[in-house]
């Protein structure tokens, strides 16, 4: 089948009839129609429609040799150098459609799939309770129907103790708690879906962790619809449906769930391993995951900089203080993290090399850089945002406020050195949104622990650098043996 259309993408999810609840209520009806989910689908659809536009079908596709049909370049397996600027420049088609506010578009989890199959040799066939076979066909299957994923990783935060031995007798944390000729059963709750329950199919991975235990060592994709699959979603954040009033959550509030399994059944054929501590930490150590998600992410956080360097000027345009020498600061402080991230991607691609298995990986150590760099300056961006808006970004009034009769007093007294009033309040309304709003401060708490925990992705830098070199030509200088 390969690349489908927006519409298509809604009937399919609409049709899954997935367990999702929100507010304590099942959800029932067109999930597309749901007030906390309607924005989030349209843009969704909307980038499915975008590779379909004979604008960018070319850039957005490519030729699938098994089946002659379109498929979306996100699921590309790279063998060149080319093949991976390719790929980045879908990712920025993409991301630039939705400003880089989208942290789980397709191509995300499209990517980690691809990377997955890319490497399911490193799960040996025969080697105990692994089936790299299983990966390769979820893969086929996902790029010949362009199917959509979520992913949970995360055991919840019940007692974060690294030596923590409570085992509790109904589990919390998902494990795998029997088997059958069918497949393998899964009891428990997993943290934390970003789009949970509006995608086709759910990925599930342990995260490697100190005293493992090996029913919770396992790997997988089901769908969503999966009898015995829920969804508990956490409060929207949509706004509203205003453009004007909430112009981001209106169109990019993702949702986040809890993925409960209530006694799952995953079929054989769906489970890539189980019962394999060695297995969970050496295929995410050998694996090409961290450098082809990477990639996709720090892409996106690319294009999410550079609409943020666009409201900041656009702001300082409007007030009129770009010759305030602190401004000028602030706003280099966003050009200087705006550049050196597109200079780390670039390095990766120059550096890429091709592994084992003949995939050309973008050489994860800038983007190792990038992951440590990006958490702590988009925060700052932020900030930046709320001190050129000052008071202006807590006295904004409605689109309902400009329709009234106190229109007269908002034109004279909200106009801006070079925009109308109206104008003025658009652009402090979506600079609000972005860092002030409830999905606003989202954003600010996503992108600081999108790779993980900060403090762990500094070690892993310091543990993986090579130094010796460095240390070794201060010896030689010294003259020390």
């Amino acid at each position: 089948m390969g690349i489908i259309t927006g519409n298509h993408f809604l009937d399919r999810l609409n049709n899954m009839k997935t367990e999702i609840w929100y507010d304590g209520e099942k959800i029932k009806g067109m999930l597309s129609e749901h007030p906390a989910f309607k924005g989030i689908l349209q843009t969704k659809a909307s980038l499915y429609d975008l590779q379909c536009d004979s604008e960018y079908i070319k850039k957005m596709t490519y030729l699938s040799p098994q089946t002659n049909s379109l498929i979306g370049l996100s699921f590309l397996q790279p063998k060149t150098k080319e093949d991976l600027k390719k790929k980045r420049e879908m990712f920025e088609i993409w991301a630039k459609h939705t400003h880089g506010l989208m942290g789980r578009s397709p191509d995300y989890m499209n990517t980690i799939v691809m990377s997955f199959a890319s490497s399911s040799a490193a799960l040996l066939k025969g080697k105990e309770n692994c089936f790299p076979e299983n990966i390769l066909a979820v893969f086929e299957n996902a790029k010949e129907n362009d199917l959509c994923f979520t992913h949970t990783f995360i055991t919840p935060q019940i007692n974060r103790s690294q030596y923590n031995f409570d085992c509790p007798k109904d589990p919390i944390s998902a494990k795998v708690i029997d088997r059958n000729e069918k497949g393998i059963i899964i009891k428990g709750a997993r943290l934390l879906a970003t789009q949970g329950g509006l995608t086709d199919e759910v990925l599930v991975y342990t995260a490697p962790r100190k005293f493992m235990d090996p029913a919770e060592a396992f790997a997988f994709s089901i769908p969503s619809n999966t009898k015995g699959l829920k969804f508990i979603c956490r409060e929207s954040f949509v706004g509203g449906e205003s453009p004007i009033n909430h112009p981001l959550s209106s169109r990019y509030e993702e949702m986040d769930s809890i993925v409960v399994f209530d006694n799952v059944l995953v079929p054989w054929d769906r489970v890539f391993f189980y019962d394999n501590v060695d297995a969970a930490y050496d295929f995410m150590l050998h694996s090409s995951f961290h450098h082809f998600a990477t990639h996709q992410a720090v892409t996106r956080q690319i294009v999410k900089t550079e609409f943020v360097l666009g409201i900041a000027e656009l702001l300082v345009e409007t007030i009129n203080v770009s010759e305030y020498q602190h401004i000028q600061e602030k706003l280099s402080e966003i050009i200087i993290g705006l550049e050196t991230m597109k200079a780390l991607v670039e390095k990766s691609e120059h550096d890429a090399e091709l592994d084992e298995w003949g995939y050309m990986r973008p050489s994860l150590l800038p983007l190792q850089v990038a992951t440590n760099v990006f958490p702590r300056i988009y925060p700052r961006f932020s900030e930046i945002i709320q001190l050129i808006g000052a008071s202006g970004m807590v006295s904004i009034p409605t689109e309902k406020a400009f329709e009234s009769e106190i229109r007269t007093d908002l034109d004279q007294y909200l106009q801006g050195a070079s925009k109308t009033a109206e104008e003025r309040v658009k652009i402090f309304r979506l600079a609000w949104d972005l860092t002030m709003s409830s999905f606003g401060t989202r954003q600010t708490h996503y992108e600081r622990y999108f790779f993980g925990d900060p403090i762990r992705l500094s070690s892993t830098l310091y543990q993986t650098y090579p130094k010796s070199e460095h240390v070794r030509n201060v010896c030689d200088f010294l003259d020390l043996y």
